[in-house]
């Protein structure tokens, strides 16, 4: 080739121009690359392969490998060429079609950071740790190398910038199965769920990928003072679906319902006739509401309190005191009981008035006689 097509041809190629080459030679810290037509190589230093930082050329690339360029340099008797300027330009064009179409993104974790990941898609991708779970993750060493799923939050061409996120992902997918769960959820249904997180008002459980409330007053029939008392999380527990409210994502759930109601089995726990300690609970009018097992309370009538006449319970008895009843009768239809205080009594073998206390053998006596013998004192 004479000197002059040698000019001729070297003035085709400029500074920005893109060409095709093959690599024929490959060094530590460059590239040697035969441009087709052009009358000498061109050179791709170290830097300019890739778009994320490599130590060894021959990590990326090998002899034979056919190269888009961008001339970035004429140098006499030399190119200086870079392949990251022209997958750059390549790929924000892509990019930028797959952000404003929301997109996914598959593309495997190229190296760890200090403060996140980072992937090579013809531009550095940086995930920060923040979007790279929607969880906390201890440590990323793990990370490297793994096949991940992204979304572009953030893009900006003109500063090289592109921020990825795998959390928005599983936000995504998450909120696409907690619909579809809501869906399929129907009140009065008992599932299986995880208890995910446990609160001074109740515990959340996960019942397929949307989390539902146990009221600290549906965990048992038994009242409880904390829900770690009867709860942990990670815990499996089968619940009742008491109601959906779809608009505003609340379930409400009930581990009580799950759980043998207090009255099943009533008359075999408490037969008629028999004898039990229980607690005054609640004292009305009519007489006395005793608690003989969690959730089981039958009532005393105020006539089967005392022996005596009494005008309302409280004169006998108080909240919270232990007593001993006898069972009357039992319907475990209307979840009732009858029980009594008098039957375990004996009644005295003696009558009062007043502060008189007249035995059977003084009986005979009046009670003028006795009324008489008081009404003298005030006449003396």
């Amino acid at each position: 080739m004479s000197e002059e097509m040698n000019l001729e041809t070297q003035n085709e190629y400029n500074e920005g121009d893109r060409v095709t080459g093959t690599i024929t030679k490959i060094e530590e810290k460059s590239v040697t690359v035969e441009i087709a037509g052009a009358p000498f190589d061109g050179v791709i230093p170290i830097s300019e392969i890739s778009s994320l930082h490599i130590e060894k050329a021959s990590d990326v690339v090998s002899v034979g490998d056919e190269l888009e360029l961008m001339i970035m340099k004429v140098e006499e008797g030399n190119y200086v060429l870079s392949k990251r300027k022209v997958d750059a330009a390549d790929a924000w064009d892509s990019l930028e079609e797959k952000y404003n179409n929301k997109e996914t993104i598959e593309t495997e974790v190229k190296d760890v950071v200090k403060g996140g990941l980072v992937v090579d898609l013809g531009v550095r991708g940086f995930i920060p740790a923040s979007l790279v779970e929607d969880f906390f993750v201890e440590s990323f060493e793990d990370y490297k190398g793994r096949q991940m799923t992204f979304k572009i939050v953030e893009m900006d061409k003109e500063k090289n910038r592109l921020i990825l996120s795998h959390r928005a992902v599983i936000q995504e997918e998450k909120a696409a199965k907690k619909g579809e769960v809501l869906d399929s959820l129907e009140e009065g249904q008992v599932l299986e769920g995880v208890v995910q997180r446990i609160t001074s008002f109740g515990a959340f459980v996960d019942v397929g990928g949307v989390d539902g409330l146990v009221h600290i007053s549906q965990l048992s029939h038994e009242h409880v003072e904390k829900v770690s008392d009867v709860l942990k999380e990670g815990e499996t527990v089968k619940v009742k679906v008491l109601s959906i409210d779809r608009d505003s994502e609340r379930i409400s759930l009930s581990i009580k319902e799950t759980l043998p109601g207090p009255w099943e089995g009533i008359e075999e726990r408490v037969p008629k006739g028999s004898v039990l300690e229980g607690t005054v609970k609640r004292l009305v009018s009519y007489g006395a509401f005793v608690e003989l097992f969690p959730g089981v309370e039958g009532l005393v009538h105020i006539s089967r309190i005392s022996h005596e006449h009494i005008g309302t319970p409280e004169e006998v008895l108080k909240e919270g005191q232990k007593i001993e009843v006898k069972v009357l009768d039992v319907n475990p239809e209307e979840e009732r009981l009858s029980l009594s205080i008098k039957d375990l009594i004996e009644k005295e073998d003696f009558t009062s008035y007043g502060d008189y206390e007249m035995s059977e053998e003084s009986q005979g006596f009046s009670i003028s006689d006795v009324i008489g013998d008081q009404l003298k004192k005030f006449s003396e």
